[in-house]
């Protein structure tokens, strides 16, 4: 059972759809009570960072999906502006983060680039896994996923980027910590490759 976090940001329904053809069972999380048997989370996020962390703030379900993940060790995946709240801050805000992920989240077009650079960053990209995840099996040759973002994740623990693609430079894409995992692009649009690793994170142990 796959419990989906609703806080007002995310495309909820895409990712059931995805695991409804898996045959996977999921559970929307609205309110508080709805996390107390969460067996895997996801955190899914689109929008402004602020905006985003207000909601789940506003939610009721911040303080206990922090429980079930630091405490209880609950496998969680977060997926887009959901990644971003897993870090301590971001450039697009100034509410603090989740803390989850020892990373802030930076603004594009801040990078030094030797070529202008459209934002959003929209559309399919190449994800190149470097270093081995249960998340990419199956997708290590040939990942290819859909982006929509302006701000993107700057580790401050190498060891916790799992994979990266490439914008105006090498960025991070996906990170993992423990139970933790998150990636800055959509899984739930990205076709037969997202499936596939919506369906690893579903497999975890």
């Amino acid at each position: 059972m796959i419990t989906i976090i609703n806080y007002g940001c995310g495309n909820i329904k895409a990712i059931q759809n995805v695991y409804h053809k898996l045959s996977i069972q999921t559970k929307v999380a609205n309110r508080y009570e709805d996390l107390l048997d969460a067996k895997k989370l996801i955190l899914p996020g689109v929008g402004a960072f602020d905006f985003a962390m207000q909601k789940f703030i506003d939610s009721g379900m911040k303080e206990k999906t922090n429980e079930l993940v630091i405490e209880k060790k609950v496998p969680v995946l977060g997926i887009c502006v959901g990644v971003q709240l897993m870090t301590l801050s971001s450039e697009e805000g100034v509410l603090p983060g989740l803390g989850w992920i020892n990373a802030t989240v930076n603004k594009f077009e801040n990078r030094k680039a030797s070529y202008p650079i459209n934002l959003p960053h929209m559309g399919w990209n190449d994800v190149i896994p470097v270093k081995e995840s249960s998340l990419f099996k199956g997708l290590e040759k040939d990942a290819r996923f859909y982006f929509l973002h302006s701000y993107y994740l700057s580790c401050n623990t190498v060891n916790e980027i799992i994979a990266e693609s490439d914008y105006a430079g090498a960025f991070t894409c996906a990170v993992n910590h423990e139970n933790i995992y998150g990636v800055q692009f959509h899984p739930e649009k990205s076709h037969r490759y997202g499936v596939t690793l919506l369906n690893n994170f579903a497999r975890l142990i």
